[in-house]
């Protein structure tokens, strides 16, 4: 099967999720100027450079309180800071609480009953027990072609781990489970990794 996007894919649902999978999720919490706490999943997240170290996330959506956008990004625009929250499996319940299109007066970790606490080099809240978490500065909102399609990139200039995810030294996903965005709405979650070794190691 080929199709062009432009022309659709007669298919019931939009593949085009399920083929880019699986997908991190970025746990996006941000704060308003008014100081309400807002925290929300986005699946198009992911680390792009190691030197200093920076993520990015895409927001595809708006909300009729927000101009055009989504919570977090217009709190992002605002403050200039923002904290990547990983999600683990046992998290799913609580996150997915998160991702309903509430008002941006509502603080969801108040609506997901969880535990926001400071970040250490930014004015933002983070979930208490995420087994990491990466305080970040925007560097900037790049628009995307598209209604409200916006790219967020930020440097991370603070980086939590939960002790009990360290393992001989390395940071061990298999401690947690994470939680992995798939298609449709399908999720995963990595239990069993492998190891290759880089022709050139």
């Amino acid at each position: 099967m080929f199709y062009r996007p432009e022309d659709g894919h007669g298919l019931p649902h939009n593949p085009f999720n399920a083929i880019v999978t699986p997908r991190p999720i970025g746990w996006i919490s941000s704060r308003a100027p008014d100081g309400t706490n807002n925290l929300a999943p986005y699946s198009f997240f992911n680390a792009v450079a190691y030197f200093p170290p920076q993520v990015m996330f895409a927001s595809t959506g708006s909300k009729p309180d927000q101009d055009g956008t989504k919570d977090s990004v217009a709190n992002i625009a605002a403050t200039g800071v923002f904290c990547v929250n990983i999600v683990e499996y046992s998290m799913r319940d609580a996150m997915n609480v998160t991702s309903g299109g509430t008002a941006k007066e509502v603080d969801e970790f108040d609506a997901a009953g969880l535990s926001p606490v400071e970040c250490e080099t930014i004015a933002c809240a983070r979930v208490q027990d995420a087994p990491a978490a990466l305080e970040c500065r925007l560097t900037r909102i790049i628009d995307l072609p598209g209604k409200s399609n916006r790219l967020v990139l930020g440097e991370v200039v603070g980086v939590h781990m939960r002790d009990d995810c360290i393992r001989d030294g390395r940071f061990d996903v298999t401690t947690f489970s994470p939680l992995t965005r798939l298609g449709y709405r399908d999720y995963s979650h990595i239990t069993d990794i492998f190891e290759i070794v880089r022709p050139d190691d």
